[in-house]
């Protein structure tokens, strides 16, 4: 199949609706407006699809939990304090047990914040973001490609596990052109769910509840979804790495920050500093086994991010003392260059005495 040149809130449009797609409920904010626009333009081309501009973010979030409960599959997307306003959905659809897909092109913050590329999401995307013993799938693109391909990943996860699955992406992905395969098509008829509800003559045939005030049953809820919590981490944890086979440093990054990453250590590479990269691409869950193996080889890590430090939790805790680590990031929307990045590993590789 031809390659096709596109910018990333478009790949993810193309992607979803390829994925079969039926309905997406949306509310303009900057830098994923691209996004709305293209479904707005293109879903209709499907039979018996419907794109809704919802009157806000709260408003599109809960269009999404009427459309997965009657069996479709629902996206919304936004950016992130739009993403703020959708956490209490969000708990929601989790706690009855919806398949949805959430686009977070998410910007400089706190607050308002700014229309620049940043992470600084990462906590509110990985911890759950919204009230309760809850989780969603967190899936972290580095590229057009990686977009159109967790995309379509994204909607299978959500229907296998019956779960919100997010993409965070940031400015640079949704804005920057790349040309992009997309290499994945879902059935001509997607099956429909079995906790679906799809009318009944007399009565309804499922009853969906949001609340009990029953402990007993809501404590069997929470420890059903952790059991299923538990296999979503022994089945869908993905990483990528790059160069780590004799790295004495290794850096680790995600999504936008990771790309930004490989061309500083080819940079170093070329300097005969001997560093890899480790990629966590799916955020929940985390990688943490391969931080541990990795931990057998190299004793320091960088983690570069662009926020104020935020998965360097995750990769603490996974390293559980092995390791050395060390911070680097650019908050606020600020872009880093791979140059800026090579000098911050070579300053840390020379002082701590590497070869």
């Amino acid at each position: 199949m031809a390659k096709v040149l596109m910018d990333g809130n478009s790949v993810i449009g193309e992607a979803a609706i390829r994925a079969g797609c039926q309905c997406y409920f949306g509310y303009p904010i900057t830098p994923q407006n691209e996004l709305t626009e293209y479904m707005a333009n293109h879903l209709s081309r499907k039979k018996g699809c419907a794109f809704i501009q919802a009157e806000s973010e709260l408003a599109a979030i809960n269009m999404v939990f009427g459309a997965s409960l009657a069996g479709v599959r629902a996206m919304t997307s936004s950016s992130s304090p739009g993403m703020s306003l959708k956490q209490e959905g969000i708990s929601y659809l989790a706690s009855c047990e919806l398949p949805s897909v959430i686009v977070n092109m998410s910007r400089g913050g706190p607050g308002l914040g700014t229309i620049s590329a940043s992470q600084s999401d990462y906590f509110q995307a990985t911890r759950g973001g919204g009230h309760g013993d809850y989780r969603t799938i967190v899936l972290a693109p580095s590229s057009g490609q990686e977009l159109a391909d967790l995309t379509h990943r994204a909607f299978d996860l959500a229907d296998k596990y019956r779960i919100p699955v997010l993409i965070l992406g940031d400015g640079i992905l949704g804005q920057m052109m790349e040309p992009v395969e997309f290499k994945h098509e879902a059935p001509a008829e997607l099956p429909v769910r079995s906790n679906a509800l799809r009318g009944a003559k007399g009565r309804a045939s499922r009853i969906v509840r949001t609340c009990t005030s029953n402990t007993s049953d809501m404590e069997e809820l929470n420890w059903s979804l952790y059991r299923r919590y538990q296999l979503i981490k022994e089945e869908e944890i993905t990483c990528e790495t790059f160069l780590v086979e004799d790295a004495e440093l290794i850096v680790v990054s995600f999504g936008i920050a990771a790309r930004i990453a490989r061309g500083a250590i080819k940079n170093a590479r070329a300097n005969g500093l001997k560093v890899g990269l480790l990629q966590p691409v799916t955020l929940w869950p985390f990688p943490s086994a391969k931080v541990e193996e990795l931990a057998n080889r190299a004793k320091y890590f960088l983690v570069f991010e662009m926020n104020m430090g935020q998965m360097i939790e995750d990769v603490q805790l996974a390293l559980n003392g092995k390791g050395e680590t060390f911070f680097y990031g650019r908050p606020g929307g600020v872009i880093p260059t791979p140059s800026e990045v090579f000098r911050v590993i070579s300053r840390h590789y020379y002082q701590r005495g590497l070869s």
